[in-house]
């Protein structure tokens, strides 16, 4: 009954029908909670991974550890040109022209695939060397290599899963990418169990078991949107659509999705980037401080997937506002998306800050890093609620088609205030001072963010809004 009052409100939006607030919120919430659940789960089966490598001690968990903010910066990649092709196919559906999100869909298959690609090509050519660069010590090089390139291969397979994830999800069907995540989730920590302990591969199981995931994932979520979608689904639409029915790309799709996705990916790729840099900072504090660190992010991700789950709802329902011609609504939406966001994770935050100890010590056995890595969650605590605007008024800009000003305000603040304050910081309070950075720098994400949504026009720019 829930996931039916969610589709009548969506056409609400389409048929550019009055809402009560109570409705609005309804239907953020509706949303909401199976990418919350997804984005939780994901966490708590990453959680229970990076704690099966974790007890294979220190060295494993570094070597992991080293490359993950480059794995990272791959992964944002390929969300990038995801989102450049959904987020029209978004607003097509808002003006019922599911016939063009059809369209849009066909060619986006054909461009992700080749990008996926290059993106392997490029890992498979860095991976002998990116330990090294990264600072790190003959001890973990081989592993974190290893580790790399098999992610880089089965990326190919986060590409066209997170692709296939991307349209369900703006064409309103946040449920079915939702409970394939979870079930992806499951099968990894099934998956590394076998590889890692059962055929006692260590960190090369580690990828072999979350591919394997993928590749079923991505299997299962292209049924469902190329078989199953009443919207989107190519076959059970062959024989109605009457334009052209072609997977070549054409200029104005392409066009489009380079003008979305360019600066999310040149965002993606600068702040995957500073990440790295990050990883850098930390790399010289010792295998301890790498360790704590990787940890540490770990579990902080629990904390902010709620803020990544309302973001993707805020997603769909701006772009179908935004293709209706809904001003109006759009605002409202955005405003109901951030406050649910920030009072969630503020929430999270607190949890986070009283159980630290006890999340690490489920990640580690070591006593060292458990109570470094604590240290750094209880700093990190008190950026979670700015942190969640961030998030939140991030994926609205993407529902909006609006992502170049976002991506120069994320760059500005990572590189200006993060890594600056992280260098300074770290020679005199080491980890500690790494975390107080970030705390910082989020904070003040989250106010430029606020500032731009309340009082930018990130709306009237890019959409043909009906006044």
């Amino acid at each position: 009954m829930e996931r039916k009052k969610g589709k009548d409100l969506l056409a609400y939006i389409r048929e550019g029908r009055t809402m009560t607030q109570g409705e609005k919120l309804s239907l953020i919430v509706s949303l909401s909670i199976p990418s919350i659940l997804a984005q939780i789960s994901a966490t708590v089966m990453f959680f229970i991974d990076a704690s099966m490598v974790g007890h294979l001690g220190a060295r494993a968990s570094a070597a992991i550890g080293l490359v993950e903010t480059t794995g990272w910066l791959m992964g944002g990649l390929a969300s990038a040109a995801n989102m450049g092709f959904s987020v029209q196919v978004a607003h097509f559906i808002g003006a019922n022209d599911f016939e063009a999100a059809r369209r849009v869909l066909r060619q986006s298959m054909v461009c992700c695939l080749i990008w996926a690609v290059a993106i392997m090509f490029i890992s498979l050519c860095i991976g002998p060397f990116l330990p090294y660069w990264l600072g790190g010590t003959e001890e973990i090089a081989h592993d974190a290599s290893v580790y790399f390139m098999l992610f880089g291969v089965f990326g190919i397979f986060f590409q066209m899963e997170g692709l296939a994830g991307s349209m369900l999800k703006c064409s309103g069907n946040m449920k079915i990418p939702s409970v394939l995540n979870i079930q992806m989730c499951v099968m990894d920590v099934v998956f590394n169990y076998l590889f890692i302990y059962i055929l006692e591969l260590g960190v090369m199981g580690a990828a072999l078991g979350t591919g394997l995931a993928m590749l079923i994932t991505a299997a299962l979520m292209f049924y469902f949107l190329l078989w199953r979608s009443p919207m989107l689904g190519l076959i059970r639409h062959s024989s109605t659509d009457t334009r052209n029915k072609s997977f070549r790309p054409t200029a104005d799709v392409v066009g489009k999705a380079f003008k979305i996705g360019a600066p999310m990916g040149l965002q993606h790729l600068l702040m995957g980037g500073a990440q790295i840099v990050s990883t850098l900072i930390v790399a010289p504090l010792g295998t301890i401080s790498i360790a704590a660190h990787s940890l540490a992010i770990t579990v902080e991700s629990l904390c902010y997937m709620p803020g990544y789950g309302i973001a993707e709802a805020a997603t769909t329902l701006i772009g179908q506002s935004i293709g209706a011609g809904q001003r109006l609504l759009t605002r409202s939406f955005a405003r109901m998306s951030t406050a649910l966001g920030i009072g969630i994770m503020t929430l999270m935050g607190l949890l986070m800050f009283v159980f630290a100890t006890e999340l690490m010590s489920l990640m580690t056995p070591v006593e060292a890093i458990r109570d470094l890595g604590a240290y750094c969650l209880r700093i990190e605590a008190f950026a979670e609620p700015m942190f969640a605007a961030a998030i939140v008024c991030n994926g609205i800009f993407i529902g909006a088609g609006d992502t170049l000003k976002p991506a120069i305000m994320s760059l500005a603040s990572m590189w200006g205030v993060r890594l600056t304050l992280a260098a300074l910081l770290a020679r005199d309070y080491g980890l500690k001072g790494v975390w107080t950075a970030m705390a910082i720098e989020l904070t003040c994400r989250g106010l430029l963010f606020l500032a731009r949504l309340f009082f930018g026009k990130w709306s009237e720019k890019t959409l043909n809004i009906k006044h």
